[in-house]
């Protein structure tokens, strides 16, 4: 096969960015740590030494073995958000796997089927350690890449901060009541940090913030959004402003036409995450922006089965049954019986009403699913879907990954204290 002059840029990209990791045998080691982060100088959780932790990186078709060495005082646990891994890897407390003590090693192995873009955190008391920094990206670069000449991460992040500047340990829990722990710092932490006019960039933006939701505006870029949640768009999209709850991603394929800066724009805001400066001039691409590859996935039939999830709680909402603040069905927590009992490759259908005054993002492990608009029709691939107060939509999946699988609300406060059920597939 022949390379072109972009692709072999491409490739030498991702050799060349850090801190990233590959190959056929990794560790992930997270501890206590003193890092940079969004300037300044804080104590944090990370993996490897840094927030956010390694990317890493593999081919379609690889199989991960990543092993998880525990360096914490406390226990820990990896999930692979987005991957479709045997359900014995997916890093769930109770679920899927014990908690890895200190001092505890535990080695996940998976084989990547799905190119795209993914990310890997904490789910072990997640609320505390994914606020503090155990995340990272986890990226699985097509057969045939798309030919740009960076290929680069984007991972959105908040803190909360003291009045020393500190992280603050002393979080208003009213706040689990409402929106959740919202940082007063906003950043975005970017795998490279300049590139020419004329360049043509792939961006792989996660949102791995415990409770935020952005409203993302990119500017000096003319291009398209060409993934959701890892999985490419039949119809890749206009380049405008996304929302990106938490556990979400999108990738854009697009050229530089000026310099590059990144907003959140959500609820009126107009805060500047991070930027990409440009240090010269160059010749674009006269290429169509590429439609991705799309994944094997099967397609949904008619539903087998039709399930009723309603949200409930938080401040001003009715009363329910749970015994948290927040609710799925009046129940807090994972329930003794599953939400959905399903047989292999059966197609269900559920429709999530949000009876609660705040936003949500339902998040589904070890599948995708569609949104259905409202006539029906099937939408994008996701792994998450965000629901405004009080909205319903539903969603249909071809429930083909068997095992015992968590499904719950990634505002991790909002989970922490109650809204996460499960379902099986037998």
């Amino acid at each position: 096969m022949k390379v072109n002059r972009r692709q072999a840029l491409s490739l030498l990209a991702a050799c060349l960015a850090t801190p990233a990791l590959g190959g056929s045998r990794i560790t992930l080691r997270p501890e206590e740590i003193v890092t940079q982060v969004a300037g300044r100088r804080l104590p944090m959780l990370g993996f490897n030494g840094g927030v956010p932790g390694p990317d890493i990186r593999f081919r379609q078709g690889d199989t991960a073995q990543i092993r998880l060495d525990n360096g914490l005082n406390d226990g820990a646990l990896v999930h692979w958000h987005g991957l479709r891994v045997p359900n014995r890897m997916d890093g769930v407390n109770v679920l899927t796997q014990d908690v890895v003590i200190p001092g505890e090693r535990f080695d996940y192995r998976f084989d990547l089927a799905d190119a795209g873009t993914y990310w890997y955190h904490s789910h072990y008391l997640s609320y505390e350690q994914v606020s503090r920094g155990l995340f990272g990206a986890f990226i699985v670069e097509e057969r045939d890449p798309p030919a740009v000449d960076h290929d680069i991460t984007v991972q959105l992040f908040d803190l909360l901060l003291d009045a020393d500047g500190q992280y603050d340990d002393s979080f208003d829990p009213a706040r689990f009541a409402t929106e959740g722990r919202l940082g007063n710092i906003k950043t975005a932490i970017l795998s490279r940090n300049s590139v020419q006019q004329g360049d043509r960039l792939r961006l792989r933006i996660i949102n791995p913030s415990i409770d935020r939701i952005y409203r993302l505006s990119v500017t000096g870029l003319a291009g398209k959004i060409v993934a959701l949640d890892g999985m490419p768009l039949e119809v890749p999209q206009a380049l405008a402003p996304m929302a990106l709850a938490p556990s979400q991603r999108c990738d854009v394929i697009a050229d530089v036409t000026g310099p590059v800066a990144l907003r959140d724009t959500y609820d009126g805001a107009n805060d500047l995450l991070g930027h990409l400066t440009v240090t010269g001039t160059r010749s674009p691409s006269t290429a169509p922006i590429p439609t991705l590859p799309p994944n094997r996935m099967t397609r949904p039939g008619t539903p087998d089965h039709t399930t009723r999830l309603v949200l409930q709680g938080g401040a001003g909402a009715p009363a329910h049954r749970g015994t948290g603040t927040w609710a799925l069905n009046d129940v807090s927590g994972l329930p003794s019986r599953p939400l959905i009992a399903a047989k292999r490759s059966q197609t269900m259908r559920i429709e999530i009403e949000n009876r609660t005054g705040f936003p949500h993002v339902m998040h589904l492990h070890g599948h995708h699913f569609h949104e259905l608009d409202t006539s029906g029709d099937l939408g994008p691939l996701r792994d998450s879907t965000l629901l405004a107060a009080g909205e319903t939509r539903a969603i249909t999946a071809v429930l083909d990954n068997p095992g015992a699988w968590m499904l719950h609300c990634h505002m991790l406060s909002h989970q922490a204290d109650g809204m996460a059920t499960w379902l099986t597939v037998s």
